[in-house]
């Protein structure tokens, strides 16, 4: 029964007493663990805290017998308004004044023996728990707080123990005394009676899904720790305990969502399952439980139910960013498996399906800022949006000023979407807010975009430098940037020696590697050395994983130097199909044509 505050209600309570002879409620309190509450806040003492929670005074039925009722009941009335306006004191004396009426009131005293616990006053709380029990011996409340009080404050384990004991005694089909026995030999260090104390508990036959989820809590707190991995047999043991609170419980949500969590915490992800599932039956409006089926889906590759469950849960709660996020995985998922399958159209399709569930995400959630993170990769990568994924990343790095990982990846981007000058700036943002961040992407990749982005704007002798900088920093897997300092000082046709070199050095690291073999082609083009660069176009186009435009141009300029004009026209024509917008290209084949036309003439 709800004690209201109004006086109306008071008085409507006196009636109900005068007419009724209520009992003490035999509902058991929760419990509460032996960590700290604020009721038994006391830093000044040892590691064992209160285990059972504090009933709420407002849920209390009195029996009170004669003319005493309607005084004891004004006290009640007192004590529960004095307690919510703070003043704890006079609360605990009104209280107190009820139980001079009647000390067998269980949670009541159960409470006033808290409160005074919180004023040192284990003598006084010790009393009042005594005395409850003369009344009522049968009721397990007053020894587990008994327990507690004797574990915690008074430091005398075996009476502890026994308290516990009795309380488990009276009434054996409650976890509370069994969670109480733990606690005080867990906190004591003895993590193997505390274990003992639980398989006891195991042993016992019950029926309440609650009992067996508290249980498997408890096991938990012992077997499941952060950097241990836990014995087959431990995982065994748990399982079988939250699979009784299950088979216990077939309709409890609340159990069968907690049961879910512990398989699905425990990478048991299809045993999970079958949990949230029925949870989503008795709830069908649970968008969490709809959340966590879509990513059991995702761990278990069941992507088409996966999406199935996602699209049902933004149907249903379009204002929830979390299942687009999870839906643009899946699709992203889906097209890196497309890729690698040379479906490269269908592949595309889903990277733009990701794309725009990312888009979505942050158009409610405006502030995640891994999802711009990825939503700027697609962009910049599988779908070439330069200019999308440099807007993407401004909108980011201004929500962000203090996360340099911005200015790298805008610097990226800047690049990508040929604004060479611009993303040089922001490249030396990037660096000079890392270094004061201390951030971990000053790696030898940070140097070679940077230096990437220095050779597009022409600043060559800038980029050689930062070539060499990524070089240094791990010269056993330098093959890319000894390329791209070969390839650059050949473009510009000067260093050819340097170039020479840094091509031999990313072959010794990679000797197969098509895009190496190319550059060294292009620099002995640049050297005179015609036939040598023939022989490495050849290996490049044998090693390269897909036909490149670039090698073929290179091919039909080494041709035309070696005087086989039709096959420097034929490898030109290939390149053009492979990039069709390049207008050098076109002009190098119109030229040649022109020549060959001349020459028949």
């Amino acid at each position: 029964m709800t004690i209201a505050r109004k006086p109306a209600a008071y008085l409507a309570l006196f009636l109900l007493f005068c007419v009724f002879n209520y009992t003490w409620a035999t509902t058991a309190p929760p419990s509460r663990s032996l960590k700290a509450t604020a009721a038994h806040s006391a830093p000044k003492r040892n590691a064992i805290d209160d285990s059972l929670a504090l009933p709420s005074a407002r849920d209390l039925n009195l029996t009170l017998e004669g003319a005493h009722k309607a005084e004891a009941l004004a006290h009640f009335a007192d004590g529960i308004d004095l307690e919510e306006n703070g003043e704890m004191e006079k609360a605990l004396e009104a209280y107190r004044q009820v139980l001079n009426v009647d000390p067998g009131q269980i949670e009541l005293a159960v409470r006033v023996a808290a409160l005074l616990t919180r004023d040192d006053d284990y003598p006084g709380a010790i009393d009042v728990l005594k005395d409850a029990v003369k009344v009522h011996p049968k009721a397990p409340e007053p020894y587990l707080e008994l327990a507690f009080i004797y574990a915690k404050f008074l430091n005398k384990l075996d009476q502890a123990i026994e308290f516990a004991n009795k309380a488990i005694a009276l009434d054996p089909q409650r976890i509370d005394g069994y969670q109480r026995l733990f606690e005080i030999h867990l906190n004591a260090g003895d993590e193997k009676k505390a274990t003992e104390i639980l398989d006891r508990a195991a042993k016992v036959r019950n029926e309440d899904p609650m009992y067996w989820a508290r249980l498997g809590r408890l096991y938990g707190s012992l077997i499941l720790k952060p950097d241990a991995k836990p014995a087959a047999e431990e995982t065994a043991r748990l399982n079988d305990v939250f699979q009784k609170a299950a088979a216990n419980g077939p309709n409890n949500a609340a159990v069968l969502k907690e049961v879910g969590d512990y398989f699905a915490s425990t990478q048991q992800i299809k045993e999970a399952l079958p949990f949230y599932l029925r949870v989503l039956e008795l709830q069908p409006d649970d968008a969490n439980i709809r959340e966590k089926l879509a990513t059991g889906f995702v761990l278990t590759n069941q992507r088409t139910r996966a999406v199935e469950t996602l699209k049902e849960i933004i149907k249903e709660h379009p204002e929830k960013y979390q299942p687009y996020e999870l839906l643009a995985q899946l699709h992203d998922d889906e097209a890196r498996a497309l890729v690698r399958a040379n479906q490269t159209e269908q592949a595309t399709a889903e990277f733009k399906r990701a794309a725009q569930n990312y888009e979505q995400s942050l158009l409610i959630n405006p502030n995640h800022a891994t999802t711009y993170l990825r939503l700027a990769e697609l962009l910049l990568v599988p779908l070439k949006e330069g200019e999308h994924a440099v807007s993407v990343l401004t909108e980011a790095r201004r929500r962000y000023p203090d996360a340099p990982e911005f200015a790298y990846y805008l610097a990226i981007a800047l690049r990508e979407s040929k604004q060479a000058k611009d993303a040089v700036v922001m490249f030396e943002e990037a660096l000079n807010e890392a270094q004061n961040a201390q951030a971990e992407f000053l790696k030898p990749r940070f140097y070679l975009e940077y230096g990437a982005a220095a050779q597009e704007a022409g600043l060559y002798d800038k980029a050689a430098d930062l070539f060499r900088k990524a070089i240094a920093m791990d010269p056993a897997n330098a093959a890319e940037p000894y390329n791209y300092l070969g390839y650059m000082w050949a473009e510009q046709n000067i260093h050819l020696d340097e170039a020479e070199d840094a091509v031999k050095r990313a072959l010794q690291l990679d000797p197969d590697n098509g895009a190496y073999l190319d550059t060294m082609a292009w620099v002995q083009y640049r050297q005179g050395k015609y036939d040598q660069a023939l022989e490495h176009l050849k290996r490049a186009l044998e090693n390269l994983p897909r036909e490149d435009a670039v090698v073929f141009e290179h091919l039909g300029d080494v041709y035309l130097k070696l005087n086989r004009a039709s096959q420097a026209l034929e490898a030109w024509q290939k390149a053009k199909t492979l990039d069709p917008s390049n207008k050098d290209l076109a002009a190098k084949i119109d030229a040649q044509k022109t020549r060959v036309s001349k020459n028949h003439e």
